[in-house]
C-alpha cells in the first residue's frame, strides 16, 4: 500500500456490511490521534495497553449510536489502575471529524507482572451517553468480565442492549521506515441484530461468566450459524493486520470476509479533541464558597487547575470563583445587587 492510501486510513472508523448474513461492523485504525493520547502522559507498559484499548472500543463505538454529543466509557476499578475514560464527541457536521480522548488514574506502587485487564481488580464497565443540554443522560453497567475490556464491551451489548458484538483489536507501538516509532492500534468489532428480541425473564441466567448473557443466548437457527461464520473468520485476523499500516481496511475486509460479500460506507475521520475550557472549570467551581475556595488557593495566590484528558493547565484569581466571588473573571468588580440576587438564587435551588 502507498504512503499517500496509508496516511488516508489513519485515525478513521470505515463502516461496513456483510450483505451475505447482513452482520454489520466497523474497522477502525488510530494513529496520530492515539500516540496524542498516551504522549501527554508517562504511562507504564500495562495502563497504555488499557488507555489504547479503551480508546480503541470509544472509535467504534461511538458511531454506533444517533449521537449529537458525547459518549463515554468508563472503567473503574479497586486494583492499581483505578479509573481508565474515554470519550467520544459526535461530528457537529458531516464535513467534520469526530473527537475523541482518553485517560487513566493508577497507583505505579501497585503494579506487577500480570497481564494488564488484571491489574484493574474488582469493578464495572460502564457506557454513558449524553445527546446535550435538555436531555437525561443515559448509563448502562456491567461487571468487569471475561478478561479484556473488549470483553466487558461485548458483554455490556449483549446483557443491555440485546445486540451480539464481538471486537477484535491490538495496539502497540509500530516505526515505518524513515518515521519515528509511534503508537497505532486498529480493530474491528461485528454486531448484529437477532429477529427475535428476548422476552421478560428469558434474560436470567445466561451462559457466560457469572451468569451473564452472551450471542449463544440471544441468536437461534440461521442467525446464530451466520455469526458463528463470521467469527470464525475474523478470528484469522493477525496483529499487524488490524494495526496497518501496509493492509488497508477494505483490503482487510476482503481478506477476511469475501465471502460473506462486505459491502463499505463512508468512513468517519476521528481526532484528538478535549471539552475543557477555563469558563468549564469556572462553572464546576461555582458551587464553592470563598472559605472553600480559600482552601484550595496556592502560596502564589492562585487556585490552579490541570485537566487529566489534555493537561491543559489553568490559572484562576481565587476572588473571581465560586458563589461568593468578588471580582469577574476580567477582575472587575462584581455589583453586590447582582450578587445578592445570585446567592438568593442559589439558595433557593
Amino acid at each position: 500500500m502507498s504512503k499517500i492510501n496509508q496516511i488516508a486510513w489513519d485515525d478513521t472508523v470505515l463502516p461496513f456490511q456483510l450483505d451475505r448474513s447482513s452482520i454489520r461492523g466497523r474497522v477502525a485504525r488510530l494513529d496520530g490521534v492515539l500516540d496524542h493520547i498516551l504522549s501527554r502522559h508517562d504511562y507504564p507498559a500495562p495502563v497504555s495497553a488499557l488507555v489504547a484499548e479503551l480508546a480503541l472500543l470509544t472509535a467504534l463505538t461511538g458511531p454506533t449510536v444517533k449521537l449529537r454529543w458525547k459518549l463515554s466509557l468508563q472503567v473503574r476499578g479497586n486494583g492499581a489502575v483505578r479509573t481508565i475514560a474515554a470519550d467520544f464527541f459526535a461530528p457537529q457536521s458531516d464535513d467534520t471529524p469526530a473527537r475523541i480522548r482518553a485517560w487513566a488514574s493508577f497507583d505505579p506502587e501497585r503494579l506487577d507482572d500480570r497481564p494488564p485487564f488484571e491489574q484493574i481488580g474488582d469493578g464495572y464497565f460502564a457506557i454513558l451517553i449524553d445527546q446535550g443540554p435538555g436531555s437525561q443522560p443515559y448509563q448502562g453497567i456491567t461487571p468487569l468480565s471475561g478478561g479484556s475490556l473488549s470483553s466487558c464491551a461485548q458483554t455490556y451489548f449483549a446483557q443491555s442492549e440485546q445486540l451480539p458484538t464481538r471486537f477484535q483489536l491490538a495496539s502497540g507501538r509500530s516505526q515505518i521506515s524513515g518515521q519515528p516509532e509511534h503508537w497505532r492500534a486498529g480493530g474491528v468489532m461485528l454486531q448484529t441484530l437477532p429477529a427475535r428480541p428476548m422476552e421478560a425473564g428469558e434474560g436470567e441466567g445466561g451462559s457466560g461468566e457469572g451468569g451473564l448473557i452472551e450471542a449463544a443466548d440471544i441468536l437461534q437457527g440461521a442467525e446464530s450459524e451466520d455469526w458463528n461464520r463470521a467469527n470464525l473468520l475474523l478470528d484469522t485476523v493477525e496483529k499487524l493486520e488490524l494495526i496497518g499500516p501496509t493492509v488497508g481496511p477494505t483490503d482487510l475486509l476482503l481478506r477476511l470476509f469475501h465471502e460473506e460479500t462486505p459491502r463499505v460506507f463512508d468512513a468517519q475521520r476521528v481526532e484528538f479533541g478535549c471539552s475543557c475550557t477555563s469558563d468549564r472549570v469556572r462553572d464546576t467551581l461555582s458551587i464553592y464558597s470563598a472559605k472553600d475556595i480559600a482552601s484550595m488557593t496556592t502560596d502564589n495566590g492562585v487556585v490552579t487547575a490541570d485537566c487529566q484528558f489534555c493537561g491543559a493547565h489553568y490559572e484562576f484569581d481565587p476572588n473571581s470563583l465560586g458563589f461568593e466571588a468578588t471580582v469577574d473573571q476580567d477582575g472587575k468588580p462584581i455589583d453586590p445587587d447582582r450578587y445578592d440576587g445570585d446567592a438568593q438564587g442559589r439558595a433557593a435551588e
